[in-house]
């Protein structure tokens, strides 16, 4: 996917870069290869003062992060302006930066409230860390309750760490009930939807074991074993303006690749 400055259609889109000191080569090689007006990147696993603002400002990007040592981390990425910008989830006591919300001013589509978050894994059913991760889906559903009454034309979006049904994972009977597969979590994603939101990846026909998460072991990538857990969420306002919908591939095959590939959504 390529785009020019000049186009009229707004490009936004996720990826989970399990480390922006370690990938930062391949996000800005690919913002020049794909030069998208809105990236929400995930795992950034760096503090707020190591955040590489002049070298993306050098590309033309003005940057809002939520940074965090070592773990977790979010940003939003822009070559239109950003304001409104609203870190984590008020409200809900949380030391991990996992949500940064801001309003991007986007030419002729209008004002789009941006809500990205790198959702809680859980580790396994039954967990401290499961319950964690119901907890902050509960809150989360609240905040975006909130978040499209004040701006209903919204788009959720960044790794949810769940699998919304048997079509995004390569094994649907051997990991079912695993993490990213349980009810309880793909519960809390159709609750997510009845919001107003629409999953964009299947407004629209996509190959059979389309996915944008690959293990590193066991040649994950390569046998395509991989589970669709990356996401973007337009609300009903935006439903109409939704053009396309993709996952790129190319980023993972790039040498020391992050585990997930960036997903797209071009609004028309």
């Amino acid at each position: 996917m390529n785009t020019t400055p000049t186009t009229p259609s707004l490009h936004i889109a996720t990826w989970n870069v399990n480390s922006l000191n370690v990938r930062l080569p391949q996000v800005l090689q690919w913002l020049a290869e794909n030069p998208v007006d809105v990236l929400c990147l995930q795992e950034l696993k760096l503090v707020d003062e190591k955040f590489p603002h002049a070298e993306l400002a050098a590309i033309g990007y003005a940057a809002q992060a939520f940074g965090q040592k070592t773990y977790n981390g979010v940003a939003i990425l822009s070559r239109l302006p950003l304001h409104d910008t609203m870190r984590n989830i008020p409200g809900f006591a949380d030391e991990q930066a996992r949500v940064i919300s801001a309003t991007v001013d986007a030419r002729t589509q209008g004002e789009i409230r941006i809500i990205n978050g790198y959702f809680v894994n859980g580790q396994e059913p039954g967990s401290d860390k499961f319950q964690y991760k119901m907890q902050w889906l509960e809150h989360l559903h609240a905040l975006v309750h909130e978040q499209l009454r004040l701006h209903p034309r919204l788009v959720l979006l960044g790794d949810f760490n769940i699998t919304p049904d048997d079509r995004d994972t390569w094994d649907p009977v051997g990991l079912k009930d695993t993490i990213h597969h349980t009810v309880e979590e793909r519960a809390a994603f159709q609750s997510l939807q009845a919001l107003g939101l629409h999953d964009a990846f299947r407004l629209f026909p996509q190959a059979e074991k389309s996915f944008s998460w690959w293990d590193y072991r066991m040649l994950g990538f390569q046998k395509n074993r991989g589970l669709r857990i990356d996401h973007i969420l337009v609300s009903n306002a935006l439903q109409a303006s939704v053009t396309q919908c993709s996952i790129d591939r190319a980023p993972r095959k790039y040498p020391k690749p992050s585990d997930h590939a960036p997903v797209i959504v071009t609004l028309g």
